[in-house]
């Protein structure tokens, strides 16, 4: 969840990182707990969509919203591993995987095997070597992991982009966040920089902000218009 104090172009208002809303979805609550004077607001209702649809579900063709965005692949975990923009590894910039590739020099396959042992539902992590053609690490060959989602439905894109930063910490001396603490504007707060510094696991810092989401699962639900 972003706090208030850490509102940026990243993200202005207090809504979850992966929020699980349509635009139309998102401007009606906007609308109502954001802003000080609410306007008189008309949206237009898609017809044969259901919430649990992914986006290549729907036949409809997929335009990327932006040049690293290439597929709805992309989009799927896109929410947890664009917190390596907080890093000093690549986030796959430069590959035709952008941040379905993950890496740096040095790091071997030490890293997908940690993430394995993780246990994490859905996904499965691959050794991979690539050389970015832009962007972190341009035209040198890094070390990293892919990442194969498997199931969908099961598969946590923010629980996931905690655990790879967690197991690139430890497997990987030369680990560490961009010297701007742009980790902390991605995530919405210093938490997921502290926790993991000082030794957390996965599990604790999810946990750390289970409340939080709650309550945002509570005011989100107010706005839906798919069921």
């Amino acid at each position: 969840m972003l706090h208030k104090e850490f509102a940026t172009f990243v993200g202005r208002q207090p809504i979850a990182q992966a929020h699980g809303m349509t635009v139309a979805e998102l401007a009606r609550l906007f609308n109502k707990e954001f802003l000080a004077a609410p306007v008189e607001l008309h949206t237009v209702l898609m017809s044969g969509w259901k919430r649990s649809e992914f986006y290549d579900a729907s036949g409809l063709p997929w335009v990327p919203p932006s040049p690293n965005m290439p597929t709805p692949d992309t989009a799927l975990v896109y929410s947890g591993t664009c917190l390596f923009e907080g890093t000093n590894l690549s986030e796959g910039r430069g590959t035709t995987r952008p941040f379905e590739l993950l890496g740096a020099e040095g790091i071997d396959r030490r890293w997908a095997a940690a993430a394995e042992r993780v246990g994490l539902p859905g996904v499965h992590f691959r050794e991979a070597y690539f050389a970015p053609t832009f962007s972190k690490f341009q035209g040198k060959t890094v070390g990293g992991v892919q990442i194969h989602v498997r199931d969908r439905a099961a598969y946590d894109p923010v629980r996931t982009g905690i655990a790879l930063l967690v197991t690139a910490k430890k497997v990987w001396s030369g680990f560490s966040w961009r010297p701007d603490n742009w980790i902390d504007k991605l995530t919405g707060s210093t938490r997921v920089r502290t926790m993991i510094d000082a030794g957390a696991d996965t599990d604790e810092v999810v946990a750390g902000w289970q409340e939080e989401l709650a309550a945002f699962r509570r005011m989100r639900k107010k706005y839906l218009v798919y069921r």
